[in-house]
């Protein structure tokens, strides 16, 4: 199980730059993998809003118990203002329950003015409710969606509302569902049938799929991917809500068909819900949605020999009272840097 888990030793995080301003206006509930998103901002057309109802499937991802704990396992009182949106990318292989490459925490605050993006390395060594310390991803690997809600829950004392969750063959279809994607990459890497240069780049399903998984070659390993995984969400953002893309029915019917065929939503997350949503929304441009990785020290060595990222344990306590009492905005300009 170890090997599956291993990554690469790498140099300590450097913080990702603050939220940029592009613009441009959103409709999104969320700007996790757009699946959500878009599926709620186009559902005020009928057809497309009854396409995607049937092909969305929906599954208890969400604990049966979710009430999270102390680290003494006292139960801490779920309190939170606003919506978590825990959005799950999952490598799923023959012979395995897969595991839980993209690991991003949504929170949208109660004002809706903002909407901010956790990106949780897959390698943090956490604590994992009915098990031993792990990586986080591990917990997906154990027991699938509601354990790593529960992880989650658990390690930032908040409660998850919803998740969402696809898979990389959805990444590789949305893409070539709206012609591909110009994605911005910080480091050059050799992914065989094609080379990623640094700066600008344009890709197809499949070379933005061997981009967002790429780690081997990167500098700071996971870390580094997650970057890359956040730049190429924010490339198809912008893609999708092109003239080219949502003004054209047919791109957009493709945009929607690969986009929900591959995602599964916990049962109370509805396209009703997503549309909801997606109205409060409406103001928001992309400046308002900023990307935050998971706080942690740098990087370690697990009992078994497995390479971690280790939790910053105060950055996390301030990230779960940031979400806790929806100041989000305050914790971002503290820990984000310029």
């Amino acid at each position: 199980m170890l090997d599956d888990f291993a990554a690469e030793d790498t140099r300590a995080d450097r913080q990702a730059h603050r939220k940029p301003r592009w613009g441009r206006r959103f409709l999104l509930v969320v700007a996790s993998f757009v699946a959500v998103t878009l599926v709620g901002a186009v559902g005020f057309v009928v057809f497309l809003d009854r396409k995607a109802a049937s092909n969305i499937t929906q599954e208890d991802l969400l604990p049966p118990k979710s009430t999270p704990t102390t680290k003494d396992g006292k139960p801490v009182p779920l309190k939170g203002v606003g919506q978590n949106y825990l959005i799950v990318g999952a490598d799923t292989r023959p012979g395995d329950a897969g595991r839980a490459d993209v690991i991003v925490l949504a929170h949208v605050p109660e004002d809706k003015k903002s909407v901010q993006l956790i990106h949780f390395p897959r390698d943090l060594y956490v604590s994992i409710p009915g098990r031993k310390k792990d990586k986080i991803n591990a917990a997906y690997a154990y027991g699938g969606a509601p354990l790593l809600v529960s992880t989650l829950q658990d390690l930032l004392g908040v409660k998850i509302d919803h998740v969402a969750k696809t898979d990389f063959e959805g990444f590789r279809r949305m893409t070539d569902a709206v012609g591909g994607v110009r994605v911005y990459a910080e480091e050059a890497s050799n992914e065989g049938a094609f080379q990623v240069r640094e700066g600008w780049n344009n890709f197809n399903g499949e070379q933005a799929l061997a981009f967002v998984r790429e780690r081997h070659e990167l500098s700071e390993g996971d870390i580094s991917r997650g970057r890359r995984q956040q730049a190429f969400i924010k490339a198809l953002m912008i893609k999708t809500l092109t003239p080219s893309v949502i003004a054209n029915p047919i791109t957009l019917t493709k945009f929607v068909n690969a986009a929900t065929s591959n995602l599964v939503v916990d049962s109370a997350l509805n396209v009703g819900t997503m549309r909801s949503e997606a109205i409060s929304l409406r103001n928001l441009r992309s400046g308002d949605i900023v990307f935050i990785t998971a706080p942690f020290t740098g990087f370690g060595t697990s009992p078994e020999g497995g390479a971690i990222d280790v939790v910053d344990e105060a950055g996390m306590d301030a990230l779960g009272k940031g979400l806790r009492t929806d100041t989000m905005d305050d914790y971002a300009d503290v820990s984000v840097t310029p």
